[in-house]
């Protein structure tokens, strides 16, 4: 467990999460206390703790165990995200494509466990053609984009795009690299409902998101930016990427991306008409009410970094199947 506090970022981002859940306690205590807070409003506060005291750990603790148990976190949020989506959107119907989705989602993590990066990209239209075949035998011609594409779109969200979160794992400095992007995607949402609820003012995208405002979209980007550049120059020092227009373009890449996917699900969710894709999680909607902003952040996260410095490019490679 030494080995997972190393970094002295891992450390800060550890700590910071806990004190601010004790802070958040006191002071949904002390509002209970003082009667500050009408009872439906404590309800969904404590309701809204009680949910980050089981979140947190399953997020946070993954990732501080190790690689294998990183991605095996990964998958799982993949495949509840997919049941979730597949029971909003009617796709359970379709046994044949959910059957090929989930096992395209467990092949694209199998391969970022055997770090095998040819594999795990290769297999992004790989899969992608075989769900755009897989229900050409039941010869049902009837509704076959509508359920193709709500295939497609669901491997390349939970299979494809999230997966690049556990692939970084393979990298020995990954640690406080995913808890930053996990605790970010966090902050952002934070950011923007503060400041939308501080300023207020002109609507970002009123029939998308009718509650989101232009000054919260800013006032994330501008928090998520400046927090993310200064963590991620600790992260990244004396590396390529820690020239300070770099990290502060990377701090702005995961505010922009967090803030399009929490709005991508906010539009299936209209085009649906639902309020949240799931129950599980109290306060919070489902799970992929949660986890929507990391299906954008963990791909443009990877490939940004990718660029300047790689993942795990020292370390050996197929480690599963032997190749290299």
């Amino acid at each position: 467990m030494s080995t997972a506090f190393a970094h002295p970022v891992t450390v800060w981002i550890v700590g910071a999460t806990l004190g601010l859940l004790l802070l958040a306690a006191a002071v949904i205590g002390l509002l209970s206390a003082t009667g500050r807070a009408s009872p439906a409003l404590q309800r969904e506060l404590w309701l809204r703790l009680g949910s980050w005291c089981i979140l947190l750990p399953l997020m946070l603790g993954p990732v501080l165990l190790g690689r294998v148990w990183t991605i095996g976190a990964v998958t799982l949020l993949g495949l509840a995200c997919l049941r979730e989506y597949d029971r909003a959107t009617g796709l359970f119907r379709e046994y044949l494509i959910v059957g090929v989705v989930v096992l395209g989602i467990l092949l694209v993590n199998f391969a970022a466990l055997d770090h095998w990066y040819g594999f795990f990209v290769a297999l992004w239209p790989l899969t992608v053609g075989v769900i755009a075949i897989a229900s050409l035998p039941l010869d049902r011609p009837s509704g076959y984009v509508q359920r193709t594409a709500l295939g497609i779109f669901a491997f390349m969200l939970f299979g494809a795009g999230l997966a690049h979160l556990g692939y970084m794992a393979n990298d020995p400095g990954y640690r406080p690299i995913v808890l930053l992007l996990l605790t970010a995607v966090a902050l952002n949402d934070v950011a923007a409902f503060t400041f939308g609820k501080l300023i207020g003012g002109r609507k970002l995208l009123p029939a998308t998101s009718p509650n989101k405002t232009l000054s919260g979209a800013l006032g994330a980007l501008v928090t998520t930016s400046v927090v993310v550049a200064l963590l991620a120059g600790a992260i990244f020092a004396d590396t390529p990427m820690g020239h300070p227009a770099l990290l502060l373009l990377f701090g702005a890449i995961v505010s922009i991306a967090g803030q399009c996917g929490d709005l991508m699900l906010s539009s299936i969710k209209r085009d649906l008409g639902i309020k949240d894709m799931g129950v599980l999680l109290p306060g919070h909607g489902g799970v992929l009410d949660r986890f929507n902003s990391l299906l954008l952040v963990a791909p443009a996260a990877f490939h940004f970094i990718g660029y300047y410095v790689g993942f795990g490019l020292a370390g050996p490679t197929r480690l599963i199947t032997g190749g290299g």
